[in-house]
């Protein structure tokens, strides 16, 4: 053997200087390395391009995370502060509006108003009246208290010595006098037609004979708006026209957040609420914010998260503003960290990877070296054993050869022990499986069967009887099957017609349905429909399925057991089964590995995690598939699909 090793050595070499093998022929040396390199160059470019992009799209998608999850953890900060703000704005401006409720009422039971109402030109009169207005007043801490004829003239007020006192003035235009003339009170927000100060009235009528008059109070709610500034984030009140009239920011005040229509700006005209201001529009734009509440509003260039709370009985909206420019900053801030973070650990990556890559690169040059050296050895010992002795090498050779043979066949056969062994148990597994139901729907048939034989229901009888000469035979079917194991793999497929499979497998699971109270819907489309299948293969199928439904819905309110089968919608000459129940659905961590051996969501000692795996490799061997996946929370769905038998062929 080595002397022909020599030999064919020599004859290679002569062949000339220029030629190498490669592979199975002999190629000239120089021609395919070029080729080669160029390969391996743009193998080079093409992986240290994917990296690039790979590490691109995690730093970015770092970027991206941190900046969602800043944003939202600030939002939800200021949505929280704002409702807090709200809030408390909210019961201090109802809690001002409503303190001096009781104050124009007061004046209800002083004979001097009444006698000032019906001499209104007595200026004795009118000079107690002030007076007696003024100490009130003072007492109190309102910003004015003032009387008002049936006509609308001020007759008499607390500030009747200051200048701007709306003393002599007619006031019959305002709102909040013809409420209380009209309906017996009155509430109204607008600048002062006299003192050109806004604020807030309440307006009460009087009573005499009849009404005679209206007393009014007016609230200075400047002290309010101040008290606001201080405060973080700004505030405003708009009334039912949309009109800023209280803000913590002046620049904002009697400004709508919308063009006001032609009726509006001539109710506007007539009772003067804002005095000489221009109501020129805010640039305002409100967007709903997915915190429900809360909206994004852009605000005169700004960007702001705002919060609404209606104000009732003035029919006010307070609305509450937090610039989210920190947020937008600290979210960059974070985003900018995230990646920062992702590229430095991207680097540490990197660094690892290349010290192990020369590291191995290390190690493999090193074994090269040694086992070249150990070739080289071994070779100088081969050649001087070969001129030595090559028959009793021969001999070593036949020994060696006899001794590899023992062993290929000790593990030959622990390989058939082994397969031998697997086999077995798919085969108990899968027997235990197929042959429940049917025992299970032997002993129902049985028992009903001497039921209506006590009450002499002898049709019934011999329906039970068939059923049960039926699920016989076809018991029958599985130990013919036990047997045609031993000789043959493949399966004999038939027409096999869905519309009565479903039946069969409908009446092995009868019992479980009635007691477990599962309502059964069955949709075949269209009738006739058959599959190339095994009969009694795909009822074991259908049964399985149908059985781990019924246990899934054994805690659900609903219990709707829906079987369909049909054309398949996309793939010509395929049909499909759909079994779906109403349980709760397949865990998520489950799915994946649903069809794996031993994987079940069943409680210990209720499954052994085998009859799905036993299931979908049943459909494989058919020519088909398996499949499972939840229904939108409301439920799991199988899905077979099978071969289709084609129209003609059925008829045929």
């Amino acid at each position: 053997m080595f002397a022909q090793e020599r030999f064919s050595a020599r004859a290679g070499a002569g062949r000339g200087p220029n030629i190498a093998p490669s592979g199975d022929r002999l190629l000239p040396m120089g021609h395919e390395e070029p080729r080669e390199t160029l390969r391996s160059g743009m193998k080079a470019v093409v992986r240290r391009a994917l990296g690039w992009l790979v590490a691109l799209a995690i730093i970015g998608a770092a970027a991206l995370a941190g900046h969602a999850v800043a944003m939202r953890s600030g939002l939800e900060r200021l949505r929280e502060a704002a409702q807090h703000r709200l809030d408390m704005v909210a019961a201090g401006l109802e809690a001002d509006l409503a303190r001096f409720d009781y104050l124009p009422s007061l004046l209800e039971v002083t004979p001097t108003v009444f006698a000032l109402l019906d001499r209104p030109d007595n200026a004795e009169l009118r000079d107690q009246t002030n007076r007696y207005l003024e100490r009130i007043n003072a007492t109190a801490g309102a910003s004015n208290l003032y009387m008002i004829d049936a006509a609308g003239v001020c007759l008499a007020a607390s500030d009747w010595n200051d200048p701007g006192t709306p003393v002599g003035t007619d006031l019959s235009f305002r709102p909040y006098v013809k409420d209380a003339l009209a309906r017996g009170r009155g509430r109204f927000y607008g600048v002062g037609f006299t003192s050109r100060r806004a604020g807030y009235y309440l307006s009460y009528a009087l009573f005499g004979q009849g009404r005679r008059g209206v007393a009014a109070v007016k609230v200075d709610l400047e002290t309010t708006e101040a008290a606001w500034r201080k405060l973080p984030g700004e505030v405003l009140v708009l009334d039912e026209r949309g009109v800023v009239i209280l803000s913590s920011r002046e620049e904002w005040k009697f400004r709508p957040l919308a063009p006001l229509g032609p009726e509006a700006l001539a109710d506007i005209a007539g009772t003067r609420p804002y005095g000489v201001a221009s109501l020129t529009p805010l640039d305002w734009r409100e967007t709903a914010h997915p915190a429900g509440a809360a909206a994004a509003i852009r605000l005169e260039g700004a960007q702001y998260l705002g919060m609404t709370r209606s104000l009732e009985p003035a029919g006010w909206r307070v609305v509450a503003l937090d610039d989210t420019a920190p947020v937008r900053a600290s979210a960059r801030n974070l985003a900018l960290m995230a990646a920062l973070g992702a590229m430095v650990l991207l680097l540490v990556a990197t660094v690892l990877t290349q010290r192990q890559r020369a590291l191995r690169a290390k190690l493999a040059s090193r074994a090269a070296l040694q086992a070249a050296h150990d070739s080289l050895e071994s070779k100088v010992v081969l050649r001087t054993a070969e001129l030595r002795s090559a028959v009793a090498m021969l001999g070593e050779e036949v020994e060696a050869r006899k001794g590899i043979e023992a062993d290929l066949r000790a593990t030959q056969g622990e390989l058939v022990h082994a397969g031998k062994m697997a086999a077995l148990g798919q085969m108990s597994a899968g027997m235990v499986h197929e042959l429940n139901q049917p025992l299970g729907a032997l002993r129902t048939l049985s028992d009903n069967a001497c039921v209506l034989l006590e009450h002499d229901r002898f049709d019934d009888v011999k329906g039970n009887l068939q059923r049960i000469g039926h699920l016989v035979d076809r018991l029958g079917r599985l130990t013919y099957q036990l047997k045609a194991f031993a000789y043959k793999n493949t399966l004999a497929r038939v027409r096999v017609d869905l519309q009565q499979s479903i039946a069969n497998a409908q009446l092995l699971v009868s019992e479980r349905l009635r007691e477990k109270g599962v309502e059964l819907v069955v949709h075949v489309e269209p009738e006739g429909l058959c599959a190339w299948a095994e009969e009694a293969r795909l009822e074991q199928v259908l049964v399985n399925l149908m059985g781990n439904a019924v246990d899934a819905m054994a805690a659900s309110s609903l219990r709707r057991l829906r079987i369909e089968a049909g054309a398949h919608p996309v793939a010509e000459h395929r049909c499909q089964i759909q079994v779906c129940d109403t349980g709760p659905g397949i865990r998520a961590d489950i799915l994946p590995r649903l069809f794996d051996p031993f994987v079940t969501s069943k409680p210990a000692g209720a499954g052994l995690g085998l009859g799905l795996m036993i299931s979908a490799h049943i459909v494989r061997e058919l020519g088909g598939s398996l499949r499972a996946a939840n229904i939108g929370g409301s439920g799991a769905c199988f899905t077979i699909e099978l071969p289709m038998v084609a129209a003609q062929e059925t008829v045929s």
